[in-house]
């Protein structure tokens, strides 16, 4: 897809899912009984059966070799947050040693990578190694192009040889499913003309990112190795005009979005939007909303089409949450709703008063969810990373609430007191210009500090991280709501066999909730403190830390429902702590060496340059100027004692930070080694930045080798 051929709609028409091979194209090339299978094993869940294999996997051979692919992957996502894949060719022998293309049903369905080298968290040893990645019919395979060949793609799930998952996309499946089931219920039970439908999550994942040149990013050790800079004072011009956020796409990016979007445009992702975000050099990509799995399949494919893109032109992008100190970090706003099989929004407030009834019951009933279950929320987006950006005055803080806007709340506050008011008008906004149209009102605002908003048809979760997998928080976000809608059709049981009819049951229904979820619920400022203190008081967690959150997900009273709903077994949620800590504390371990490397080998040979030649200029002024004149070098002599006094300060918390690090490795378990890097190993790594920032400050850039803030931020 790479060239210089323009944009056009025609263009994008003829091009749109080419190297895609999707349902409608496999109708077109396996016989009528084979795709009647294979249509029951994507609407009903049906196995696989070894004929029907055959015929699709020769099919899917065909078609891939028509498109001059040469080698076929199973495409899974790993506990690393990635995706991984081992290419085989296609290409075999017959006995004679004749080449030949062979391609089976048990090829397709399965492969065996060795799970050896790839995150358990305990759930299998060293030597256990067999892994195994099954296909996932309901995402279609795809055709990837290398710089000399192409490889089709089979998206695939990947589990142990226990049965245990391995990877992200598994548990993702399963709450959806489970999503499917409770919806299911509760949709019968209130008499719901959708019941009987399947029902499925819908996200729409918005994606920021930085796009740096390579040629002065690579300079730096921390962002090479560690995506973030780890020293940096601050620049002369950051976000402060605010003139960034939705200006000029610069030309540069702009070929780089375009390209990248008509190579994902022929691999069926639906790009929507693009423009610049609020920091220097900060951008953000939006597809049209998916199915779950699909739009987890796709924001992956996303960020690496986006990756090898701009690597061919020479930038470099970053998906850390927080690259730059005194800049807005990237998120990854992951808006979720449910919508039935025909494609009705059961998350969308309707006109008349039954069918808002309903509407009120679903918005409660994920309330519900974020209240019962807003720390495991939390854990879900927990990272080093992103630990770094939940709680500034950029992102929503780390309590899990929930903003509705004032219309909504109006409601719930009216049903809370036994009022039955569930109209949801929409209003009207006159601008005040004579030639400018009235528009309909929304009747939510976009409140930017909540980390669970509703945007009028849809909540907005907006502490996922940027650089992280949507998978996990998805699977959260569909399992409470599978738990919350259980527990809710409980409720309405209860006052149906009390002698209610459907309406009075679900009014009575909606009462208890509007009371129940109060808690949760702020349409005010996230970012202040004031609110850390009422949250504190309305009971709400406030797990600052990643340990705190991870550590959360460790009592199986907060767990259990997962258990209960088939989206992880007690072995996989245990597997998933075990792996984040790990991973935690091993980007400590990475960044906090990172940095003793760039303060010995960079910072302080720079101060050492400078010292020696302010000293020298001082020693020869004073020669030149007689000793009458000395107190002339004051000034001059103090700014040389302040970056001598910033070296002796540079040396001192390396000396902290090199002992921190040694403790680090005395103790003995993850738990323990994880507070230990949010206690002790990050203070000490942001005690070191503050001497190594304050020389920058100081030296001369002759004598300061790192590319700084300003070179960085404004490339283009």
């Amino acid at each position: 897809m790479r060239g210089t051929r323009q944009m056009t709609i025609d263009h994008v028409r003829e091009m749109y899912g080419i190297n895609t091979l999707t349902e409608k194209t496999l109708r077109e090339l396996v016989p009528g009984d084979v795709y009647s299978t294979f249509r029951d094993v994507l609407r009903k869940g049906k196995r696989l059966d070894k004929e029907t294999a055959n015929a699709i996997a020769h099919a899917m051979k065909e078609w891939a070799l028509s498109k001059g692919v040469t080698h076929y992957a199973h495409w899974f996502q790993p506990m690393t947050g990635l995706t991984a894949e081992k290419h085989d060719a296609f290409l075999s022998f017959e006995d004679d040693g004749e080449p030949i293309a062979r391609f089976s049903g048990t090829q397709l369905i399965r492969s065996e990578p060795d799970a050896s080298s790839f995150p358990s968290g305990g759930m299998r040893t060293t030597f256990e190694a067999r892994g195994y990645t099954a296909w996932d019919p309901r995402s279609p395979a795809f055709i990837l192009e290398g710089p000399k060949g192409k490889i089709f793609c089979i998206p695939s799930v990947f589990i142990s040889y226990h049965g245990h998952a391995l990877d992200l996309k598994t548990p993702l499946l399963r709450s959806v499913e489970a999503l499917d089931k409770s919806a299911g219920r509760l949709l019968g039970m209130i008499s719901s003309p959708h019941a009987g439908q399947r029902i499925k999550a819908m996200i729409g994942a918005e994606q920021e990112y930085f796009l740096l040149r390579s040629s002065v990013a690579d300079l730096r050790l921390d962002l090479k190795l560690a995506g973030r800079t780890l020293i940096g004072a601050k620049s002369p011009k950051g976000q402060e005009m605010e003139d960034h956020y939705f200006g000029s796409i610069p030309p540069e990016v702009l070929e780089v979005m375009q390209e990248a979007e008509m190579e994902l445009y022929s691999l069926g992702v639906p790009c929507k939007t693009r423009h610049n975000e609020v920091a220097p050099s900060q951008y953000e990509i939006a597809p049209i909303f998916e199915e779950a799995s699909l739009a987890a399949d796709h924001n992956q494919l996303i960020m690496e089409i986006i990756r090898k893109t701009a690597h061919r032109k020479g930038i470099k992008v970053l998906y850390h949450e927080k690259p730059f100190a005194n800049l807005n970090g990237s998120g990854k706003h992951c808006n979720w709703s449910i919508v039935t099989e025909d494609g009705f929004n059961l998350m969308a407030p309707r006109t008349d008063r039954d069918s808002n009834l309903h509407f009120l019951l679903m918005l409660l009933t994920f309330v519900k969810g974020v209240r019962d279950h807003g720390g495991l929320l939390r854990a879900s987006v927990s990272s080093a990373s992103n630990d770094l950006r939940l709680g500034g005055n950029e992102a929503p803080p780390a309590i899990m609430s929930v903003f509705l806007g004032d219309t909504l709340s109006k409601v719930v506050e009216s049903l809370a007191n036994g009022i039955e008011n569930i109209e949801v008008d929409e209003a009207i906004m006159d601008l005040g210009l004579s030639h400018l149209p009235s528009i309909v009102k929304d009747n939510t605002d976009r409140n930017r500090t909540s980390p669970m908003a509703f945007t009028g048809n849809k909540f907005e979760f907006r502490a996922v991280g940027s650089a992280e997998s949507i998978s996990f928080p998805v699977t959260i976000l569909n399992g409470i709501m599978a738990e919350s809608m259980e527990i809710v059709a409980d409720m309405i049981q209860h006052f149906l066999d009390s002698g209610l009819g459907v309406r009075e049951a679900i009014v009575n229904t909606l009462e208890s909730l509007a009371k129940e979820t109060s808690s949760v619920l702020f349409d005010g400022n996230c970012y202040e403190d004031s609110w850390r203190e009422e949250a504190e008081k309305r009971g709400l967690p406030l797990l600052r830390s990643t340990p705190e959150a991870i550590t959360f997900m460790g009592d199986s009273n907060r767990t259990d429902f997962l258990i209960r709903h088939g989206i992880l077994t007690e072995a996989e949620i245990n597997s998933r702590r075990h792996v984040a800590l790990e991973k935690y504390i091993k980007v400590l371990e990475i960044e906090s060496h990172i940095l003793l490397t760039m303060a010995k080998g960079d910072v302080l040979p720079a101060a050492y340059r400078h010292q020696a030649t302010a000293a020298g200029a001082i020693a020869a002024t004073e020669a030149a100027l007689g000793k009458q004149n000395s107190d002339m070098l004051s000034k001059q002599r103090e700014s040389l004692v302040r970056v001598s006094e910033a070296v002796n300060r540079v040396l001192t918390e390396i000396e902290k930070l090199r002992a921190c690090r040694q403790h680090l490795e005395h103790l003995e378990t993850l738990e323990a080694r994880a507070f230990y890097c949010h206690t002790d190993i990050i203070p000490a790594m942001e005690s070191l930045r503050m001497p190594c920032d304050l020389i920058e400050e100081m030296v001369d850039r002759r004598s300061w080798g790192i590319p700084k803030y300003s070179e960085l931020l404004f490339p283009f």
